[in-house]
């Protein structure tokens, strides 16, 4: 279970007042391939550690499972220890996209009972204070744990009665008018299309919680409903899923495979 004495979103404030307490991690990665390294070499907050989201925060794809599998928990254990994360570590995830990229690797840790957040604001709340060396930490101690059963959707669980399905992307690709990287354009059948980037203003920071909570009583979510996010790889489903937790609805499930893993079967597509 997830560590509920952290809000799943934490300030630059909050951030200022326990900075030497937490581990600050990088997580930037683009759609459209650009690095994520690069950019974080380029100006990260201070003392941040760049996680590789295709190396740490998923598994190889082999066309089953979509593009982004959850890794191995032993390999996710590695990649935290190298990166001075612990058993024990707070952390403090951003990105430069509104949390959708962050929002993968404070799940994963939260889901297995560690204490993370992410940064409200991102990149744009520090943006007089980057620096460009890369940080040094030393090695950790991070004990691999099971990926959670229960907090996990596959393929079959999408299309099955009673289920709330919220998918997670933008609009035109959710109505099918717009699909850059995956074999069928469309959505799941019966899913509802709530865009987790509406959740964050034009400032990178969330909107009003009860907006939030609104949108996901509209769509159907409450207590005691089995809810499932996706999105195109199972990466900013991740922001819903924190979304949810914030509002009051902490035990959605994360669909891993996603629409880049519907969409390679022959199942009934929605346009």
């Amino acid at each position: 279970m997830a560590d509920h004495s952290l809000s799943p979103f934490v300030s630059a404030d909050w951030l200022d007042e326990h900075r030497d307490s937490v581990v600050v991690a990088d997580t930037r990665w683009y759609l459209d391939g650009r690095s994520g390294r690069d950019a974080y070499l380029e100006g990260h907050l201070p003392g941040a550690v760049f996680v590789d989201l295709d190396r740490w925060l998923s598994a190889p794809s082999h066309g089953d499972g979509g593009r982004h599998p959850l890794p191995a928990p032993e390999v996710f254990a590695t990649g935290m220890s190298e990166l001075g994360i612990g058993d024990d570590t707070t952390v403090v995830a951003y990105d430069d996209a509104g949390g959708v990229i962050a929002s993968r690797l404070v799940w994963m840790l939260r889901v297995i009972g560690r204490r993370a957040a992410v940064l409200d604001g991102g990149m744009a709340a520090y943006r007089d204070r980057l620096e460009t060396a890369e940080s040094v930490v030393d090695r950790a101690t991070f004990t691999p744990t099971p990926w959670p059963t229960d907090r996990l959707a596959n393929i079959d669980d999408v299309t099955a009665d009673g289920a709330v399905v919220l998918d997670a992307r933008n609009g035109d690709r959710f109505r099918g008018e717009y699909e850059p990287v995956d074999p069928r354009a469309g959505h799941i059948p019966g899913a509802v299309n709530l865009p987790c980037r509406d959740n964050v203003g034009p400032d990178g920071r969330l909107v009003d919680r009860d907006e939030i909570r609104l949108s996901y009583q509209d769509a159907g979510v409450a207590d005691g409903v089995d809810v499932i996010a996706y999105c195109g790889s199972g990466v900013t489903a991740c922001h819903t899923l924190l979304t949810l937790e914030l509002t009051g609805f902490a035990n959605a499930r994360l669909y891993p495979g996603s629409w880049s893993e519907y969409s390679r079967t022959d199942r009934p597509v929605s346009r």
